[in-house]
């Protein structure tokens, strides 16, 4: 059996896997139905059925521990799903309708015209037992610990296990197999090999058949479709070709100028030149401008104007990959993340992206790379064919959206800067407070360092005696605080990736700040929390910051004692001042020597001497504790603290573990031109152990 240590490592990294979840992939079971011809003999295209997920609880593939999905919380974009092979954007299948209710089903069918839809088709038709796989985009997730428990879709689970509260579908992929064995998978594409055909054929069919002696239920697939081509041939007339009735017209036209023209060679003259004059129009018509090289040899060899548009369906469909196709050298979401760091001066873009990445980025953004390039990239690599911004920006954004790519790369680069601009606010609270994790926004109750947990002897029994929590307590709860903004229509027309990069900064700032006005609010306001009564708390001219007023603390502190008047045992390590003690304190803790001003001018100075404080008390600072604006407020207070690791005077409670703000985008409600997207921060702050800690007013 696995050790407390042990268990307690397996539990840390699940937790740190739910909290960096991004994607998420389950097994599912697959069936394609065969092609089937209508009674009006045209072909309709294969279905395609997945019974995606029950809402139970499950191990998928490359991630640590039990999930389950709360099937409430699963939602999708408006439309169908689509249909992809092994996760691939290029290798597209089909798409489906999805239904999300007790379980997670889709129904559609195999629309792709390229290899991996007839791969899925012709695999099928053999026997082959396909999976799925389905991408959930993790938008919140919760961990359970050993002794926790949660409902989701109807039942009670217990931890340890990931409960997915929040997410996006974003597509369904085929897959050759997968981690699940335990899936069913019914295929309903397989090749007959002579037995009794489920697919209904054309009665006219039937007919023709049973005329020419063949019974069409005993017919293996590949022998219906020899007969069916041979029936079409024989029975129907094929539809006329537009190309060739306009060819017949052109000349039937000739034909008759030509014979009108007999015996007049002044009226053949000029009706020649006005055939000539229409081809050219007509050519010039098909070219459009677009196309110069067509069209001066469709003039300068006397094309019809049938051949030349042709050649221009031709060129156009020879130069249709060059708008754009998902390659190997399609930029993936880690280069474009790289892209819009550089471009913003993220300061630890060298740290955060390796070598390969930047040098990606370099070769395909030379010049730097702009919001609506960005967005261009995005919708490209989802299978958007126009090449300009401006022409069709609702287009754009909503085929950059179409998956949850541009999202994450959104958030990510948003995250980067956000990280980035909180760092930079005053960071003093950090080094004073202790900090807990909690999982959910109920109120947490915690006992104060009081009572009877002092060791005693153990008898020869070898019984332990049980220690005692007194009633001294304080509580603390995590709640959530946050701001919404937008990347607006104007900021894409203009191609303003600042408001990508600037933004989150200003917003990641105002998280820290948001943090900050919490905490010193909290923490200033201690009239009742340092006091004589509790003997951590000094007044007087002798308490001013200086060596003798500095000493007096020290003394008060290691003379801080429990509710039954033992010692506390703890020393102070840290001394917080406003800034206008800043001088004073790092005198304090730097000299080795302090040289006192004597006589009634002080204009004599008195021999040095050794200064005992140098590297004990390390100084903080804040520049709240003496703004006016936080009640509490003193320009000449001061306090001596112990170590936040052994007692804290003040606790910061973050849910699920999280030090830092969040953003999210996403594409803007209806109402809203541009890009949506939000910034949130879910903690809570409370004063703990007032033995933790001793106040001097520094001044009479």
């Amino acid at each position: 059996m696995a050790s407390k240590q042990s268990r307690r490592r397996l539990r840390g990294k699940a937790r740190a896997a739910a909290a960096g979840l991004q994607q998420l992939t389950l097994e599912a079971s697959v069936s394609v139905e065969a092609v089937q011809s209508g009674a009006d003999g045209q072909v309709r295209l294969p279905r395609i059925s997945i019974e995606a997920y029950n809402g139970g609880v499950m191990r998928p593939s490359r991630f640590f521990g039990d999930v389950i999905i709360d099937l409430s919380g699963v939602h999708k974009a408006a439309g169908a799903v689509p249909l992809l092979l092994g996760h691939d954007h290029s290798q597209i299948v089909g798409h489906a309708e999805v239904t999300i209710t007790d379980k997670i089903a889709a129904e559609g069918v195999i629309s792709g015209t390229g290899p991996a839809a007839q791969e899925v088709i012709g695999a099928a038709k053999n026997g082959f037992p396909w999976k799925a796989s389905i991408g959930l985009a993790v938008e919140r997730a919760l961990y359970l610990d050993d002794d926790e428990e949660a409902n989701v879709n109807g039942t009670t689970v217990s931890g340890p296990i990931t409960v997915v509260r929040q997410s996006l579908l974003g597509e369904i992929s085929v897959l050759p197999w997968a981690a699940d064995q335990s899936t069913s998978v019914k295929v309903a594409a397989s090749h007959n090999n002579g037995v009794r055909r489920p697919t209904p054929m054309d009665e006219k069919f039937i007919a023709w058949l049973e005329a020419k002696g063949f019974d069409g239920d005993e017919l293996t697939d590949v022998q219906v479709k020899a007969l069916e081509a041979s029936w079409k041939a024989e029975t129907q007339t094929p539809p006329p070709d537009p190309m060739e009735a306009k060819r017949k017209e052109i000349e039937n036209e000739c034909r008759e100028a030509s014979q009108q023209a007999v015996g007049n060679p002044l009226q053949a003259q000029r009706e020649a030149q006005a055939a000539e004059t229409l081809r050219v129009a007509e050519i010039r018509k098909i070219c459009a401008g677009q196309h110069a090289d067509v069209e001066a040899q469709a003039i300068r060899e006397a094309w019809d104007p049938v051949k030349a548009e042709l050649q221009v369906l031709r060129a156009e469909r020879s130069n249709a990959p060059a708008i754009h196709v998902a390659s190997k050298e399609t930029p993936t979401a880690q280069v474009l993340e790289a892209a819009c760091a550089l471009a913003g001066n993220f300061a630890e873009a060298e740290k955060t992206f390796d070598a390969k990445i930047l040098e990606a980025v370099h070769k395909r953004f030379r010049s730097g790379i702009g919001l609506q390039e960005l967005l261009l990239e995005a919708a490209w690599a989802n299978g958007y064919q126009g090449r300009r911004f401006r022409g069709d920006a609702d287009g754009v954004l909503r085929a950059a959206f179409s998956t949850k790519s541009l999202s994450g790369i959104l958030s990510n680069t948003a995250n980067k800067f956000l990280l980035e601009g909180f760092m930079y606010v005053e960071p003093s609270w950090r080094e004073i407070s202790a900090r807990r994790s909690v999982n959910d926004f109920k109120t947490v109750t915690s006992y104060r360092m009081t009572g009877d947990m002092q060791f005693v002897e153990v008898g020869p029994a070898g019984e332990l005696k049980h220690g005692e929590v007194d009633e001294e307590s304080y509580t603390n709860r995590a709640k959530t605080y946050g701001k919404m903004f937008a990347i607006t229509r104007t900021d894409l027309i203009n191609d303003d990736l600042g408001a990508l990069t600037a933004i989150p900064r200003r917003i990641g700032r105002g998280a820290g700040l948001g943090l900050n006005h919490i905490f010193w609010t909290a923490f200033l306001d201690n009239a009742s929390f340092f006091t004589t009564g509790r003997s951590n708390y000094q007044e007087g001219a002798a308490t001013t910051l200086a060596s003798a007023g500095l000493k007096t603390g020290v003394t008060l502190f290691r003379k801080i004692t429990d509710a039954d008047g033992k010692p506390v045992a703890t020393s102070p390590r840290l001394l917080l001042v406003p800034p206008d003690l800043e001088v004073a304190a790092d005198e304090l803790y730097v000299s080795t020597n302090i040289v006192a001003a004597v006589g009634a001018d002080a204009t004599y100075l008195r021999e040095p001497s050794a200064n005992v404080f140098a590297r004990k008390y390390r100084p903080i600072v804040s520049t709240y504790l003496s703004n006016s604006n936080y009640t509490g407020y003193s320009t000449t207070a001061w306090y001596l603290l112990a170590d936040p690791m052994d007692m804290a005077t003040i606790e910061v409670a973050f849910l699920n573990g999280r030090e830092t703000p969040v953003v999210e985008s996403a594409d803007a409600d209806f109402n809203v031109l541009g890009i949506q997207m939000r910034g949130y921060f879910d903690f809570g702050v409370a004063k703990t152990e007032y033995r933790a800690g001793l106040k001097s007013k520094g001044a009479a």
